[in-house]
């Protein structure tokens, strides 16, 4: 069956299989290969993507079920030259260490800043409990993200005032 799906702005048709999960697609398809399998369980948060703006597992979802939604991977969230405030705050805050947890956090997150530009420790850890690090402990990822948020409150204040209202 053939699937026609934008993914970070490109439009891509390809023939699938309907059992095809969006994972695959992306990573054996498109070659779009940030968005990791991790447990194929939707466990462990490494596939998270956005499909029409909200986080979800793409282990989890057909590719054909994804219909005229937009996908973001993480390769449509920053270049090499200009990252996203998370992926930077990843960085400098080192919330990572093997980095394969690292694009799912970052999808998770992305989706809590969106919908929360000022989210508490308490609210970040449990907007992230879907995804799995068996490495760093979560307590940089947490900074990181809240440098991400401040980043992203301060190139948009307009948008934080309001969210304090």
């Amino acid at each position: 069956m053939n699937v026609t799906m934008t993914v970070n702005g490109k439009t891509y048709t390809r023939e699938v299989e309907p059992r095809r999960l969006l994972v695959q697609f992306l990573r054996e398809d498109l070659a779009l290969t940030g968005t990791h399998v991790g447990c194929d369980t939707s466990q462990c948060g490494a596939c998270t993507v956005h499909v029409g703006g909200d986080a979800v597992k793409s282990c989890t979802l057909l590719a054909v079920q994804v219909g005229d939604l937009p996908v973001t991977t993480i390769e449509g969230m920053g270049t090499p030259g200009d990252l996203h405030p998370l992926q930077t705050g990843f960085w400098e805050q080192h919330g990572l260490q093997c980095g394969f947890c690292t694009p799912g956090m970052i999808m998770a997150s992305a989706e809590l800043l969106r919908h929360n530009p000022q989210p508490s420790e308490e609210e970040i850890r449990f907007h992230l409990e879907g995804n799995y690090c068996r490495c760093t402990g979560y307590h940089n990822i947490v900074k990181a993200v809240q440098q991400a948020a401040g980043a992203i409150r301060e190139a948009a204040p307009g948008q934080s005032q309001a969210a304090d209202d």
